[in-house]
């Protein structure tokens, strides 16, 4: 190679260069969700800076939104640049010290994922479990605290990985009683749940993007109680991650003084949360959870008519957002859901963590969650169970 001459380039992937295709298919699974018009024309939007006033104000009204959406007047309320894996680890980076003992109440897979997170800054974890499909009370949560004395508590609202609906009334009170914070997943609730994060007591809640709030993945609401804010402010260490430091994001959102940079903002992704929350605004907290419940109700009942069974016994308990269906004996979960998607381009998953081959996952999450697509998965679910010949005729 002669002086100053540039190296050979690597060939280019043997790619098609055309325009990206994507085939439409209805998410009835546990997420993501589909995606209204409107909310996906906002993706499309002309970017602004980061720290454009206009930008600046789409992401003000995001927190008011948020606020509402969580049932808070909490301060630091925001959204993490991330999946809601972020959101759940910025909980534990902010609120968790090394040596700081952290009691785990697993009631499934992300109870899992906390306690591994927690572990790897440091935390002295505990966990308390019960089986698949059921819920912690308030007793057997007091017992655990009483016993490890724990600075935080972690529960999850919804479990999409059982469909278990954790009770929280009452919890937040019991933590403060024994002088720790309460922790709570709300990923598939908030929008489709009574979630009071305020009235409950609860200090740290997040919750994603893509379930209930029908937006792309990229953006993760959290909110902190000022008791929470006042811990991350009594820590006696840095946060150990610079990206998920609330104290700096949290400048950068407002909040504590004026603006200061702190990272390039997800900006088409606030923009479509923007959206997505105004949606859930104009409907109505109460008229959308009212909904919820409604097409839950209407898809249970078509499926026990099919003879099949829901994983989460107690029906006070199941999540009205995502539904754990028992796969039959002799019927394979994977045939079911091949035979649904490639006839009616439609997701149904199987279980995840505990409930994997045991269940199917239908979620129906804000938008999707409708009497049209209840009637659809109910019609695509006997035709797939006749298809496998667990049905012998139609039972709807």
């Amino acid at each position: 190679m002669e002086d100053g001459a540039l190296p050979m380039l690597i060939a280019p992937p043997a790619l098609s260069t055309a325009p990206l295709e994507v085939p439409h298919r209805l998410l009835m699974g546990p997420g993501p969700s589909n995606v209204p018009a409107r909310v996906l024309a906002a993706a499309g939007l002309p970017l602004l800076g980061h720290m454009h006033p206009q930008y600046l104000k789409i992401m003000d009204e995001c927190q008011a939104w948020l606020r509402y959406a969580f049932q808070t007047t909490n301060e630091l309320t925001l959204a993490v640049s991330g999946s809601g894996h972020a959101a759940m680890e910025a909980g534990i980076a902010n609120l968790v010290e090394a040596g700081d003992p952290v009691l785990v109440a697993e009631n499934g897979l992300w109870g899992e994922r906390v306690s591994d997170i927690a572990d790897r800054y440091g935390a002295e974890v505990k966990t308390t479990k019960v089986a698949g499909g059921e819920v912690f009370t308030l007793g057997q949560i007091e017992e655990e605290l009483r016993r490890h004395r724990p600075k935080l508590l972690f529960l999850c609202h919804g479990d999409s990985s059982t469909g278990a609906l954790q009770p929280l009334v009452g919890m937040g009170e019991l933590c403060h009683k024994y002088g720790c914070l309460l922790f709570v997943d709300c990923i598939t609730t908030i929008g489709g749940v009574p979630v009071f994060i305020d009235k409950w007591g609860i200090d740290v809640a997040y919750t994603g993007a893509q379930k209930v709030l029908n937006v792309p993945p990229g953006a993760s609401p959290i909110t902190f109680s000022p008791r929470a804010v006042q811990r991350i402010a009594s820590r006696h260490s840095k946060v150990g991650s610079f990206y998920l430091d609330m104290t700096l994001v949290g400048r950068y959102w407002g909040v504590g003084g004026p603006r200061i940079y702190h990272h390039t903002g997800l900006i088409s992704n606030v923009y479509v949360l923007r959206e997505g929350l105004a949606l859930l605004a104009e409907e109505g907290l109460e008229a959308a959870w009212a909904r919820h419940r409604q097409s839950v109700d209407t898809l249970h009942a078509g499926l026990e008519r099919m003879g099949l069974q829901l994983f989460v016994k107690e029906k006070a308990h199941r999540l009205p957002t995502v539904s754990t269906v028992c796969v039959p004996a002799g019927v394979k979960w994977d045939a079911v859901s091949k035979f649904i998607m490639e006839k009616y381009s439609m997701e149904i998953a199987g279980g995840l963590g505990p409930t994997a081959g045991k269940v199917w996952r239908i979620g129906l999450m804000g938008a999707n969650a409708n009497p049209a697509n209840v009637t659809l998965v109910l019609a695509a679910m006997e035709d797939a169970l006749r298809h496998v010949g667990f049905l012998r005729r139609s039972a709807l």
